[in-house]
């Protein structure tokens, strides 16, 4: 074996025997101390029963753990220390039975008057001392509420270059039912999606998204999230011919023939949303009230496209000729 090598050797069987020293320090240390009777301050669960939910709500948020001091040996605060957090027994109880709208729980107080209400597993060998924090906890009830309202989205969408959004952003559930404290919910006509935002999509999203949490944790949900769907396309061009030209508010007696009695116009949008559209989906009218003269033989259309469609151009042709008469008796 190298010199080197041998004094590595020697270092780590010497650190390998510190480590073990130590720990048999620690090891008889608490077998010394774990007789001794120590104080100790331990974090525990609040627990609120009797609550009626069908009837009544926390107008306000209440405290969920409390600063206990508790004395006892050390093996007992060891162990507690260790396996608190696994019992579900361990906890300070605040009974609601006797409560109607408002009550101040002055807690030493209270735990003093009903020992009972302190909840210790027997396994732990600990006594209560004291609370430290919260000194007092006020209970505020309110009526209980349920309320469906709607569901409205924060979600922003970028298509790519050359792509466009097609039809509104469909949310599988418009509604939600929320419930809580009444003059809570009573004031909530919207429950949002979190905010986010999609850049440069050129293909459909369909996602679940979470809806954004009121600052009030009592309010009950009855789902935190949704599926999200927006449908994306290519933009295109098309040509609709034989679109229908309509005369609006002809006056009574008079007889209006058009000349062409059909137009053809391009529009542009979505692809797969533009080869759906018909020719009587577009709207290409002359209101005959407000533009005729009888010094004026042809006329410019309105031109009304579906909602979806980016732009219309081309209009051919791009006048209306009107031949005006009296109706024959």
């Amino acid at each position: 074996m190298k010199e080197s090598n041998f004094i590595t050797f020697l270092n780590n069987k010497q650190f390998g025997a510190r480590i073990g020293a130590f720990g048999l320090a620690v090891f008889l240390w608490l077998f010394v101390v774990s007789n001794n009777n120590y104080s100790t301050i331990i974090n525990i669960p609040i627990e609120v029963r009797n609550l009626n939910e069908r009837k009544r709500a926390y107008k306000k948020e209440i405290p969920q753990i409390a600063k206990v001091r508790f004395k006892g040996k050390g093996r007992s605060i060891i162990k507690t220390l260790l396996l608190k957090d696994f019992v579900k027994d361990f906890k300070l109880v605040i009974d609601l039975d006797r409560i109607s709208e408002e009550y101040n729980f002055f807690l030493n107080d209270y735990y003093n008057k009903y020992p009972q209400k302190v909840s210790i597993p027997s396994a732990f060998e600990l006594q209560y001392v004291e609370v430290i924090y919260p000194d007092s906890i006020h209970i505020s009830l309110d009526e209980y509420m349920v309320k469906n309202v709607r569901i409205k989205s924060n979600i922003v969408i970028n298509p790519s270059p050359g792509y466009i959004k097609v039809g509104k952003p469909y949310l599988d559930s418009s509604l939600i039912t929320i419930a809580g404290a009444k003059n809570v919910i009573q004031s909530i006509d919207f429950i949002y999606t979190d905010n986010d935002t999609f850049d440069n999509i050129d293909i459909p999203i369909n996602t679940t998204v979470s809806l954004k949490r009121i600052n009030n944790t009592l309010i009950e949900y009855s789902f935190l999230k949704v599926n999200y769907t927006q449908d994306i396309q290519a933009i295109s061009e098309r040509i609709v011919s034989s679109v229908p030209v309509i005369i609006k508010n002809n006056l009574k007696g008079l007889v209006v023939r058009k000349n062409p009695s059909t137009v053809s116009l391009t529009i542009v949008g979505g692809i797969n949303y533009i080869a759906k559209i018909e020719p009587t989906d577009i709207i290409v009218s002359i209101d005959f009230t407000y533009q005729w003269s009888p010094k004026k033989q042809f006329y410019e259309p309105t031109i009304i496209v579906p909602e979806g469609i980016i732009n219309w151009k081309d209009l051919t042709p791009r006048n209306i000729e009107l031949a005006v008469a009296k109706e024959s008796d």
